[in-house]
């Protein structure tokens, strides 16, 4: 067997070794421990590259890896991926080594307990992405609290403890019910394991389909998080370490969305369809409430996250109109998010190192101070508000044209969320880089250095380049995303026809 049959085991490994490297570094020696941090992420990085260029576009698993682990119970672990996971992975491996490069003069204490939670976040995140069997996806979905807990708990902000604990319970209560939702799964389907596979196979009566797929979509919702449900994200964020706040938004809110596509839809057909339309109400919802409230918020960090609440709204309601067009730009803008919303929370934080403040009043006319810094923050702003020519505008794009046929009204609902984001980007960059230098703290802050340039000019480069080469990713996605539009409408048709979303498998 080939190097390439061991791929997603080593990129699982590699972090793990760097953990326990760092771990046993000399405490006194600081700069080792964030060298060896940023040198495992990077290595990561570099070998998750492997799966790219050695990528079919085609519907199929590739790269499986398959290990039994506990036989009684036919529990194994089953490692794959395919166009929904691959660029999710990337994502993942390449957000690491940024956010520890963006937080290597921030960070002073607890240096190498910061980079191991780091390092064991990126296990956790990889491993939900790779997972094939329920119950290691399990272990691994729960496995990411932990490091995350401690992130904002230790490094986080002045009400840290709070946020910690309550996107800890949040997030803990909707893993339980999913957790019920597998065992009941597997008692009532009769199958020898919790592989993936097996219990596609295995169809699942309809009446006890609604109640098993209401847990699976809460405890997905709860993550991405829908509205509702969204209430523990913006403490999260505020009191979150940058580091923390980009790995939450580029990566850790795509777990919901994620978990929808791979386990909630394809398991529960019927049920599925048939929670579309309010799947698509409360998207749609969010998407206008994440934008109002983001209006209105004197502090960055607070708006960007607010912002979050509404750019993931889009991609449930391309999720809930389930068309390969739809579902294909649901993916793409996660990856999109992942790269602009992590890019601004670099920034503010960029911002708060030097001034000690996020209030955007206590700014103003940093244009003339920071150049560097207002041309990339004007890019980035431009990315995330979807203008054409980048990234966002795609994504946003393709939601709402695959959207349309299922779900008319909510579009137009939908795009008004698209002019509040011009509002309060454009509101929020023109209140802190224009007009005169009226604070004397502003006079003379340092414009970007060498590494906060090396840290946000990758981001700002794919912003620019997801915008204008698109097919180069889209069409790796689409393969999987049109088998996976396909086998579920089939699936749940007989059900109830499907009557209010596309009938064709393949709907643009």
């Amino acid at each position: 067997m080939g190097a390439s049959n061991y791929l997603l085991s080593l990129l699982l490994l590699l972090p793990l070794l760097g953990a326990v490297v760092i771990a046993l570094a000399p405490r006194a020696n600081v700069g080792l421990q964030k060298t060896l941090g940023m040198a495992f992420s990077l290595a990561t990085f570099a070998l998750s590259l492997l799966l790219v260029t050695g990528f079919e576009p085609v519907a199929e698993m590739q790269f499986v890896e398959r290990y039994d682990w506990i036989p009684a119970y036919g529990i194994s672990f089953h490692l794959g991926i395919d166009g929904l996971s691959l660029w999710l992975v990337i994502l993942t491996t390449f957000l690491t080594p940024v956010a520890l490069l963006g937080s290597w003069s921030s960070i002073e204490q607890r240096v190498k307990e910061f980079n191991v939670f780091m390092l064991l976040l990126e296990v956790g995140m990889l491993g939900v992405f790779f997972a094939l069997d329920l119950f290691v996806f399990y272990i691994f979905w729960e496995a990411m609290l932990i490091p995350m807990y401690f992130l904002i708990g230790i490094w986080g902000h002045g009400r840290r403890i709070y946020a910690a604990v309550k996107f800890f319970l949040y997030t803990m209560a909707g893993s339980v019910l999913m957790l019920v939702a597998f065992l009941v799964l597997y008692k009532e389907t009769g199958a020898v394991g919790f592989g993936l596979a097996e219990l596609l196979k295995r169809p699942v009566d309809p009446g006890l389909q609604f109640w098993l797929f209401l847990a699976f979509a809460l405890a997905f919702a709860i993550k991405v998080p829908m509205f509702p449900f969204h209430t523990w994200l913006p403490d999260a964020h505020v009191e979150a370490p940058t580091a923390g706040s980009v790995i939450l938004a580029g990566v850790l809110l795509k777990m919901g969305g994620y978990g929808f596509l791979r386990l909630a839809m394809p398991l529960f057909p019927q049920a599925a369809l048939e929670m579309a339309p309010w799947i698509a109400l409360l998207a749609v919802i969010g998407i206008v409430y994440g934008a109002l409230v983001s209006l209105v918020q004197p502090d960055m960090k607070k708006l960007v996250a607010y912002s979050s609440v509404s750019h993931l709204g889009f991609v449930m309601l391309g999720v809930a109109a389930f068309s390969t067009t739809s579902v294909t730009g649901a993916v793409y803008q996660m990856l999109n998010h992942g790269i602009s919303t992590g890019a601004l929370f670099l920034m503010v934080g960029m911002l708060y190192d030097r001034r000690h403040t996020r209030d955007i009043a206590e700014f103003g006319g940093l244009k003339t101070v920071m150049p560097w810094f207002a041309a990339l923050f004007l890019m980035v702003g431009l990315s995330s508000i979807a203008v054409p020519g980048f990234n966002g505008f795609v994504g946003e794009f393709l939601i709402l044209v695959g959207s349309w046929r299922a779900f008319p009204g909510m579009v137009i609902a939908a795009s008004l969320g698209v002019i509040l984001a011009a509002a309060y980007v454009l509101w929020m960059i023109q209140r802190v880089l224009y007009g005169e230098v009226t604070n004397p703290k502003n006079e003379k802050l340092p414009d970007l250095s060498p590494r906060e340039l090396a840290v946000l000019l990758p981001l700002v480069f794919l912003a620019v380049y997801m915008g204008i080469f698109s097919p180069q990713f889209t069409r790796t996605i689409e393969p999987s995303v049109a088998a996976l539009v396909r086998d579920v409408r089939s699936a749940g048709a007989p059900a109830h026809n499907a009557a209010a979303l596309p009938a064709a498998a393949d709907a643009r």
